[in-house]
This record gives structure tokens, C-alpha cells and sequence, in this order.
């Protein structure tokens, strides 16, 4: 075979899935702890700027985001409770692109352009939901507690793949 067919079927029919999700989850919980951490630090300042969100005051509101921000992320860091502490996150995205699209961006929504501050709550949502579609994958606490359950109640390891 010669070594541009090898090459090509090496590139296209090798995959390491796990690897890449293990990627992804520390990708956007180091992304979405520095924001956590950068409030954090800037407490005092933030509270003036952040708004009110869901009848809360700007400051359990900020307080509540970085709880989220920080602790979601290092669950999704270590692959515990993936799909769980995603969810907070994926739901603060959410209303942080409405509070942008409705309060905080004069121009009509279809006229955005890749540079305004709405589409990294975008960005942060579709990442959250592929983590919630395809799991943590086998480096993760969530695999290693799975094997560790199947083991104790003496099942094998394919009764891990089916679930």
C-alpha cells in the first residue's frame, strides 16, 4: 500500500473519541472557571454591573454564577456527575443570552456578527450540549464509579456499554 493510502486511512479511520472528550470538558471548564474566578476576584466591581436575574438581587445572582462557574466546572473537569453538572451551566447560558439578546444588544439579533458579546453564551451552549449527548467518555470519575458498579454487583463490562 503506499504511504499516501496508509496516511489517509490512518487520519480518517483511527478515532479517539475519549480523548477528545476529555479535551472538550477541560477546554470549557477552564474557559468557564476563568470568567468564575475573574468575578470572584472582582466582587466588589461586579455587583454594580451585574443585573437582577429570575426576581434575585445582582449580588445572589452573581454569587449563585460563580458558584455555578467554578464548581460546575471542576465536576466537568474531573468527568463527576458530567451529565448532571451540566446542566446548571447549560441553563445560565441560556439566560444569559436572553438577557443579551433582550437587554443588552441595541442592534436586532439577525444582524449580530461573530465579534459581539451573544454568540459566547451560543458557543458555551452547543458545547454543553454535545457533553450532555455523548457522556464523559472512559477518562472520567463517571466511567471508573460505572466499573466499579458493575463489578460489585458481578456484571461485566458490556453491561456498560449497553446503558
Amino acid at each position: 500500500m503506499n504511504p499516501l493510502k496508509k496516511f489517509y486511512i490512518y487520519t480518517t479511520g483511527y478515532s479517539y473519541t475519549n480523548m477528545g472528550r476529555l479535551f472538550l470538558r477541560l477546554f470549557v471548564g477552564i474557559m468557564m472557571m476563568q470568567f468564575g474566578i475573574r468575578q470572584l476576584f472582582n466582587f466588589e466591581d461586579s455587583i454594580d454591573m451585574f443585573p437582577s436575574v429570575l426576581g434575585l438581587s445582582p449580588e445572589v445572582s452573581l454569587i449563585t454564577m460563580i458558584v455555578i462557574e467554578i464548581g460546575c466546572s471542576l465536576f466537568i473537569m474531573a468527568g463527576f456527575l458530567t451529565r448532571v453538572m451540566t446542566v446548571p451551566p447549560f441553563v445560565a447560558m441560556v439566560i444569559a443570552e436572553y438577557y443579551l439578546l433582550v437587554h443588552g444588544v441595541s442592534e436586532a439579533s439577525y444582524q449580530l456578527n461573530w465579534t459581539q458579546v451573544g454568540y459566547l453564551p451560543v458557543m458555551f451552549l452547543g458545547i454543553y450540549f454535545f457533553i450532555i449527548l455523548v457522556g464523559p467518555g472512559k477518562i472520567s470519575v463517571d466511567y471508573f464509579l460505572s466499573l466499579h458498579f458493575i463489578h460489585s454487583d458481578n456484571y461485566s463490562e458490556t453491561e456498560l456499554e449497553e446503558v
